[in-house]
């Protein structure tokens, strides 16, 4: 084919940039059967996938609440992030000053660890201290051995909420002891849950141990959940004040598939416990996850302009996998848009357009579409005649 037939080729061509693709053939035009929303007693709550980061159910997620306990969550992942990196050592010794002092009187009739004014207690014993007793003495102890004071240590985590996307969330200590302007999220909460899960598994292990013992004082983790093996939770916090309510952020892995929920607000130990599980067993019970759509592989052959080839294969950079009601999983479709006419030079990878799976009129997911080659520019006359095609086909 010659250039002139190319070129005619490319004006008179129909250029579609939306595109719909069924996914799943549906199975029947009955309409299929599937839960309310589950009645939850609590001031805000919601159920993510672990995985996908889909929010499942949710009701007032995004109400800012005070947090209480549940702030130890960004200051123990503040701990793994500096571990991690070599900043600090878990054999480092802590100087427990007498801010941080169990007897520090703004500390009376909270969570303690009971650590010891001018006595040295080692990084390892402090995160956990935080993670299964709670401790507000060592919380505050490993933000001035961090920061070098508490004040620092909220602007640090701040700037770890803002890295994670807590658009909502606002520190202003490391222990979660009322202050009115220390708020935070279900929705960002469950953000920093799945975010400790995914970055630090080593140290979330340390979520699922019973008790700890220190200084021959043995306390429970009081997550209520961890003894419930027909669920499979192996954490994460707890949180209590009178302003905040009780509160629990819990996470359970069952059959491949793990979960997150968020319960703030409620009224007592036991109703934290129980609307946590009835999320976990209603998620678990009526979802389940799907692989849409491979990464790497063609939705379709895009037409190129100005370039060495005339078309290219565009896709998915990650494989589509989606959370979905297991009643509507064959109902699932995708609509994919091009961003534009492609003209080359184009780089593998580069986002070409965007893929969004629905279910009905309710949105899933939506995930770039890319390039799934490079495609380098044409020679002088092939870029002459394609750019007088462009200008005849505009």
């Amino acid at each position: 084919m010659n250039s002139v037939e190319i070129m005619m080729k490319r004006i008179f061509s129909i250029e579609v940039l939306i595109f719909s693709l069924v996914l799943l053939m549906v199975a029947s035009n009955a309409q299929a059967i599937q839960p309310g929303k589950p009645s939850v007693d609590a001031s805000s709550w919601l159920i993510m996938d672990y995985e996908t980061g889909q929010i499942l159910m949710e009701e007032n997620s995004r109400q800012k609440l005070p947090p209480a306990s549940l702030t130890k969550m960004m200051t123990s992942y503040i701990i793994a992030d500096q571990l991690h990196k070599g900043n600090i050592s878990e054999d480092d010794k802590v100087l427990i000053s007498e801010n941080a002092w169990a007897q520090n009187p703004k500390l009376k009739g909270s969570s303690l660890m009971f650590v010891e004014v001018n006595k040295y207690v080692s990084v390892e014993d402090l995160h956990r201290g935080i993670v299964i007793q709670s401790g507000n003495d060592a919380s505050i102890a490993m933000a001035e051995h961090i920061a070098g004071s508490e004040d620092a240590f909220a602007d640090l985590m701040n700037q770890y909420a803002k890295r994670l996307g807590m658009s909502d969330t606002h520190f202003m200590n490391s222990t979660g002891l009322p202050h009115e302007q220390h708020m935070t999220t279900a929705r960002d909460l469950a953000k920093l849950a799945r975010a400790l899960i995914a970055d630090f598994p080593e140290d979330y292990a340390m979520y699922s141990e019973r008790e700890f013992t220190y200084n021959n004082i043995t306390q429970k983790n009081r997550n209520e959940l961890l003894g419930d093996t027909t669920l499979g939770v192996d954490g994460i916090k707890t949180g209590h004040t009178e302003d905040a309510g009780f509160c629990l952020v819990s996470s359970a892995e069952k059959k491949g598939m793990r979960l997150i929920s968020v319960v703030m607000g409620t009224d007592s130990m036991s109703a934290r416990a129980s609307e946590s599980r009835k999320l976990l067993n209603f998620g678990f019970r009526f979802y389940t996850n799907i692989n849409a759509f491979a990464a790497g592989k063609p939705l379709k052959q895009a037409e190129v302009w100005k370039g060495e080839k005339e078309q290219v294969g565009v896709g998915l950079a990650q494989d589509a996998v989606l959370s979905v009601l297991k009643t509507e999983k064959d109902q699932l479709k995708a609509n994919y848009t091009m961003s534009g006419k492609l003209i080359a030079p184009i780089q593998k990878g580069q986002v070409v357009g965007e893929v969004t799976f629905s279910i009905g009129d309710k949105v899933v997911k939506r995930l770039p579409m890319v390039a799934l080659d490079n495609v380098e520019e044409a020679g002088f006359f092939g870029r002459m005649w394609d750019s007088i095609a462009l200008w005849f086909n505009d």
